[in-house]
């Protein structure tokens, strides 16, 4: 592999853009806006503003193992967690290309940016926002992105790169081990769809525009770069690093200096034809080995969506919404509940990370092991109070509640912090992920029975109905 000196500045004469033999007009471009790398090879979601310290997973099945059953849901708990889409705002003035463009990245960039979108989501139960980028499919608002820039959402509004316009946006379905979805701008139409590379004219060596919402900033920004390897293997976390590691297979790596927010945004040729979508990256240069971007395939990602559109669920596809209980639990194997609040604990009130896929970010006052409520609260809109209960249900064995959510399928059943989950659709429950594997394998709308002991020492059983959950 061809050691480059940074990311998106490849030498000159090596057939990037800008050098002597580049196929893109030439000339000296003016400063563009910083593209800061990430540490650690990190999924590129950027978060917009964190809540208080997150409490595990809001329960369902955030972490489904392979062997989840094909049912469109894997398992959360939930209020409506899929809002209804309104009428898409009115249009502002649309997004403009970044000042400090090259020549050659806006020759591609006019090609590309038009059937590009902004994506800002709501992670209500996470008291967090996050952005990325994702590309249009067809006219009338088909969107592909990456599974991880709508992880945990309960809203999720498209912006036209083209027009300005914000569209409301439901989930069509998604690939978590994969980390490929697909979104559906709400009353969208005349939008411009984009031009997929021939899988064989993607090599090593030629160049490439990555781009997308970099940092957040809602408009596009280039980078530069080339192709530096093909059927790569990687293995990359949120960077919070409160979420399970994925293997991603078959990768696109790349010199372009691929950030935080370019998640489901183009990996794009010298002819403006998508060769993949950017996925993941990182900053670490060992010996000769330069720091790299990684793309998923386009050929790859757009194979998934059809699947996905098809509404072809499967062990790892989902189709719409996950079901949702409406509670807050840890992560692991471990059935102790007493093992996991001093896990969360440790977790949380330690490191600041947040257990649950997502759930948390950075904070001081709120985190397990702070003097919040110590889990008194009858429900919860959010985790920015939620704490490990001071008193949980004496069993041996079962899955801890760190807290319902208000008004979720768990809350009207009388689930209540520091409750242990004993017994779920009639399967014995021991650890967190026991619970959400069998959740997982039902749909919004079932009906499943719950047995649970109270912090009193009372067992109770109640059937609850799953609701639509935010995606995994």
């Amino acid at each position: 592999m061809q050691d480059y000196s940074g990311y998106g500045q490849p030498p000159a004469g090596d057939g990037g853009f800008g050098g002597p033999t580049s196929p893109f007009p030439q000339g000296p471009p003016p400063p563009r806006p910083p593209r800061h790398r990430v540490g650690l090879l990190s999924y590129l979601a950027v978060a917009l503003a964190a809540g208080a310290l997150g409490a595990g997973t809001v329960v369902a099945v955030y972490h489904p193992t392979s062997g989840t059953s094909a049912a469109p849901a894997p398992s959360i708990s939930a209020v409506p967690a899929a809002p209804d889409p309104s009428t898409p705002s009115s249009s502002p003035p649309p997004i403009g290309i970044a000042p400090g463009t090259s020549a050659g990245e806006a020759a591609v960039l006019k090609k590309v940016e038009p059937s590009l979108v902004i994506i800002n989501t709501t992670l209500q139960y996470s008291s967090e926002e996050a952005a990325g980028t994702g590309m249009l499919l067809n006219s009338s608002g088909l969107v592909l992105t990456n599974n991880h820039v709508i992880e945990n959402a309960t809203k999720i509004t498209a912006t036209s790169v083209a027009t300005g316009r914000t569209y409301p946006a439901k989930v069509v379905g998604y690939d978590v081990t994969r980390d490929v979805a697909e979104i559906q701008l709400q009353g969208a139409s005349g939008l411009r769809p984009i031009t997929p590379a021939n899988p064989a004219t993607v090599k090593s060596g030629i160049p490439v525009v990555a781009m997308g919402n970099a940092e957040g900033q809602s408009q596009i920004v280039p980078a530069v770069g080339q192709v530096t390897g093909l059927n790569q293997t990687i293995t990359a976390s949120d960077q919070g690093g409160t979420v399970t590691s994925e293997t991603l297979h078959g990768m696109i790596q790349t010199n372009a200096d691929i950030v935080a927010g370019d998640s489901g945004g183009p990996l794009a040729n010298a002819a403006g034809q998508v060769i993949g979508m950017d996925t993941a990256g990182n900053e670490v240069t060992t010996g000769q080995q330069s720091a790299s971007g990684f793309a998923i395939p386009i050929n790859t990602a757009m194979t998934l969506g059809s699947q996905i559109s098809a509404g072809d669920a499967s062990s790892t596809i989902v189709i719409g919404y996950p079901p949702f209980i409406g509670i807050y639990i840890g992560q692991g194997t471990d059935s102790s509940p007493t093992a996991q609040a001093q896990q969360e604990q440790s977790g949380l009130g330690g490191s600041g990370n947040g257990f649950g896929g997502g759930f948390g970010g950075s904070g001081s006052g709120n985190g397990f092991g702070g003097s919040g409520n110590g889990g008194n609260a009858s429900c919860y809109s959010s985790n920015v109070s939620l704490t490990v209960p001071q008193t949980i249900a004496s069993v041996n064995s079962g899955t801890l509640v760190l807290g319902t959510i208000c008004g979720s399928p768990a809350a009207t059943a009388g689930l209540t912090a520091g409750s242990v989950i004993t017994s779920a659709a009639g399967q014995t429950i021991g650890s967190p992920s026991s619970l959400t594997g069998v959740v997982s394998k039902y749909r919004p709308g079932a009906h499943i029975s719950l047995t649970w002991v109270t912090p009193s020492g009372q067992t109770k059983t109640g059937t609850m109905t799953l609701t639509a959950g935010p995606p995994l």
